[in-house]
C-alpha cells in the first residue's frame, strides 16, 4: 500500500504557479512553428518526443520503476500525455477551440464528481466554489459563446480529453511516495511520444524547419531553440512540476489552482505576442484568480503528523 502524500499548502502553490506557468508557455512556443507551417499534431510529438529523449538518462537511472508501476506508467502515457493532446487536436477540427477547451479544462469537475460519488468521500466545499469560479472564469476568458457550434463528435471528444485530464490529477495523486515524479513523467512521456508517433508520422515531418529561423515576439530563434524549450520547459519540467502540487495540494484543489494556465497562457501572448486582451477576458482571468486562491484555502498551510490523519479522509490512500 502506498503512503498517502502529506498536504502542505506554500509548498503545493508554489509548485502549481510555476506548473501553471510552464504549462502555460507551450502554447506560445509552440506558435512560431505552426506559423512557419507545421503540423500542431507534429508539434506536440516533438514536444513529448524531446522530453522523452532529455529524460531517457532519468528512465535508465529508474528502470525498476517501469517493472514495478508498469500498469501506472502505461496509464500516465496514455492519458496524460498522449490522451489529452490526441483527443482535443481531435475535437477542435470539428468544434470550435474556445469550446473544445472549455470541456476539456472540465477535468477538475470530473475529479470532483469521481471523489464524490465512486470513492464517495467529503469533498472540500472551498475547492468545490474554486473549481466552478475557475470554469465560470474560463468562460469569459475564451468567450465561447463566440462562434457557437456543437457537433456531437467533437463534444465526444473533448469530453475524452478532459478525462483523460482527471486521469492526470488522480494518477498523480496515487503515485506513493516510493515513486520518483520525474521518473513517471520520463516513461510516460516514451510511450506517448510512441502512441502520437502512429497519428504524428514523424517520418513525414519537415524536419528542415528545425534548423530555419523562426520569429517570437521579434526575437528571431532557431527551430530547433523552440523545440527544446517545449520538450524541456513545457512537458518534462511542467508535468514534474504538476505532480509534485498535487501530491500537496490534493486533485481538486490542485485542479482549480491549475486554471492559472489558461491565465498564464493568454497573458505570454499578450506580452510576447502582442495578442490583446478584452475586457471580458480580463475579467474572466480575475473570476480564475478568485477561484484559485478560494480553493486553495482547503489545505492547510502544513500538514504535522497530529493532523495528518484528519487531512487524509478527503482523498484517501490507495490500497
Amino acid at each position: 500500500m502506498s503512503a498517502a502524500p502529506a498536504r502542505h499548502r506554500p509548498s503545493g502553490l508554489a509548485f502549481a504557479l510555476a506548473s501553471a506557468l510552464a504549462f502555460g508557455g507551450s502554447g506560445v512556443f509552440a506558435r512560431p512553428l505552426l506559423d512557419a507551417g507545421m503540423d500542431p499534431l507534429h508539434v506536440t510529438w516533438l514536444r513529448v518526443s524531446g522530453a522523452a529523449l532529455l529524460l531517457l538518462p532519468v528512465a535508465l537511472a529508474y528502470w525498476r520503476t517501469a517493472r514495478n508501476r508498469l500498469l501506472l506508467i502505461l496509464a500516465y502515457g496514455v492519458f496524460p500525455m498522449a490522451g489529452v493532446q490526441a483527443l482535443y487536436f481531435a475535437s477542435i477540427a470539428r468544434i470550435p477551440v474556445g469550446i473544445a477547451l472549455l470541456i476539456e479544462f472540465l477535468g477538475p469537475v470530473l475529479v470532483l464528481v469521481w471523489l464524490r460519488v465512486v470513492r464517495r468521500t467529503r469533498v472540500s466545499s472551498a475547492a468545490v466554489v474554486g473549481v466552478v469560479l475557475a470554469v465560470a472564469g474560463l468562460g469569459l476568458l475564451l468567450e465561447v459563446w463566440a462562434g457557437m457550434r456543437l457537433d456531437a463528435i467533437g463534444v465526444a471528444l473533448a469530453l475524452g480529453a478532459a478525462a483523460a485530464q482527471a486521469a492526470f490529477f488522480l494518477l498523480s495523486d496515487n503515485l506513493g511516495e516510493d515513486t520518483h515524479p520525474l521518473a513517471v513523467v520520463a516513461f510516460g512521456s516514451l510511450v506517448a511520444a510512441v502512441l502520437l508517433g502512429v497519428l504524428a508520422r514523424p517520418w513525414a515531418l519537415p524536419w528542415h524547419m528545425l534548423s530555419g529561423p523562426v520569429d517570437l515576439g521579434g526575437l528571431t530563434l532557431p527551430g530547433w531553440a523552440m523545440t527544446l524549450w517545449l520538450g524541456l520547459v513545457c512537458t518534462a519540467l511542467a508535468y514534474f512540476l504538476g505532480i509534485s502540487a498535487i501530491r500537496r495540494l490534493s486533485p481538486p484543489v490542485a485542479g482549480a489552482v491549475g486554471y492559472l494556465e489558461v491565465v498564464t497562457a493568454i497573458v505570454l501572448a499578450w506580452a510576447l505576442l502582442g495578442e490583446a486582451l478584452s475586457p471580458v477576458q480580463i475579467l474572466g482571468a480575475v473570476v480564475i484568480v478568485a477561484g484559485a486562491f478560494i480553493a486553495q484555502t482547503a489545505v492547510p498551510s502544513a500538514a504535522p503528523d497530529t493532523a495528518g490523519h484528519e487531512e487524509r479522509k478527503e482523498v484517501p490512500s490507495p490500497t
